[in-house]
């Protein structure tokens, strides 16, 4: 089984992607996928049920990817998809700017932090087996001393390609 092909083009000065991908026989189809800047332009997809019996399958399948791909890079090339394709500006994903994500708060933590006042361990009508020993509280003036406001912290600003390698760590990058 062939698993694709992919290809970069630059037409009319932008970069444009074609994709082609055979699902397999347990899902015999083929799908070809043409995109700009992360969005899909164009796509086709063609069956070959009909010929899972065939003694040379793959290699017939081979030949339908490379003709189903070659039409799509033909079919952009002959500005078939200048409207579709220009008609918004779209912008690479590299180019996107992601805020890292705040820290979450806990929210298992935070129902067995507190008791009822009543001491029956009991919190948002839950009721406890057991209670935790009294948790310290983070930044706690001392005594006579007011509470002053927490200090702003800007939103990290992580570039995409940054976030990926450091999901799949160095080397690991998937295309």
């Amino acid at each position: 089984m062939v698993l694709g092909f992919n290809h970069n083009l630059t037409y009319k000065g932008e970069v444009f992607h074609v994709q082609t991908e055979d699902s397999g026989v347990a899902n015999p189809h083929i799908i070809t996928l043409l995109y700009r800047g992360g969005v899909i332009i164009s796509s086709k997809k063609t069956g070959y049920s009909d010929i899972l019996k065939m003694d040379n399958l793959e290699v017939v399948v081979e030949e339908l990817m490379k003709e189903q791909h070659k039409d799509m890079m033909r079919r952009l090339k002959s500005g078939e998809f200048d409207d579709k394709a220009f008609s918004f500006n779209a912008q690479l994903i590299e180019n996107y700017e992601i805020c890292a994500p705040e820290p979450e708060v806990d929210p298992i933590a935070d129902l067995f932090s507190a008791t009822s006042s009543s001491g029956s361990g009991a919190k948002g009508g839950i009721s406890l087996l057991f209670e935790l020993p009294p948790q310290p509280e983070k930044n706690k003036p001392a005594a006579g001393e007011k509470k002053s406001a927490p200090p702003v912290v800007k939103d990290k600003v992580v570039n995409l390609d940054e976030a990926i390698i450091s999901f799949f760590g160095p080397g690991e990058k998937k295309h």
